[in-house]
């Protein structure tokens, strides 16, 4: 049986495909709009959509370290008291949870998708299924993957890409709304009083 750093290598590239790669196709496919929409620029969302860049090919470093190399727990500052059966399937358990919890969110949302803030596209204000219950379930799947990658792995460095992938989501999330709120106006800060940011 492949070991846990195996299988978690082999999740995030589940992930990366069908979150990522299979919703931007189904969108554009619909659409034909691009649903990926980080810009190379000097203002706040330029420097976001570099840090999410980089946060994705950190995680990607990691695990491929983590699946390849025996010692690579060791000199990734493995935090050993954390190193339990229990707390690794609590972290299965999240990572399960938070790919099914992506697929039906981006369901829910449909063509309104993106992966950034689209400015030059006016998209519909997403209010039902998941959406009906947090305003960013997109976003609070992958706060419970960067969790649950930690605990199956805990280390210095899951718990740095935690706590990046954390400052990350809550600055864009607030981007994010503060544009939804000039796009969509009294709208959107009515759905705002009725549903939290997160649960």
């Amino acid at each position: 049986m492949p070991s846990h750093n195996s299988l978690l290598l082999i999740y995030f590239v589940a992930f990366f495909l069908l979150a990522f790669v299979l919703r931007s196709g189904i969108v554009y496919r619909h659409t034909g709009i691009n649903p990926l929409v980080l810009p190379n620029t000097s203002d706040a969302y330029g420097y976001l959509g570099m840090a999410f860049k980089v946060l994705m090919l950190a995680c990607a470093s990691v695990l491929i370290a983590l699946a390849t190399c025996t010692d690579a727990p060791q000199w990734l500052g493995s935090i050993t008291p954390l190193e339990r059966p229990a707390l690794k399937w609590v972290g299965w358990f999240g990572l399960l949870a938070s790919l099914l919890w992506m697929l039906i969110a981006q369901a829910h949302m449909g063509a309104s998708w993106r992966i950034g803030i689209d400015s030059a596209n006016r998209t519909a204000l997403v209010t039902r299924g998941l959406f009906s219950i947090s305003r960013n379930p997109i976003f609070l799947s992958t706060r419970l993957a960067l969790l649950g990658f930690f605990l199956v792995a805990p280390s210095g460095a899951t718990l740095a890409i935690l706590a990046a992938g954390e400052i990350v989501i809550q600055v864009q999330v607030r981007l994010e709304e503060h544009h939804l709120s000039g796009l969509h106006g009294a709208s959107y800060q009515d759905y705002c009083s009725q549903v939290p940011r997160w649960l």
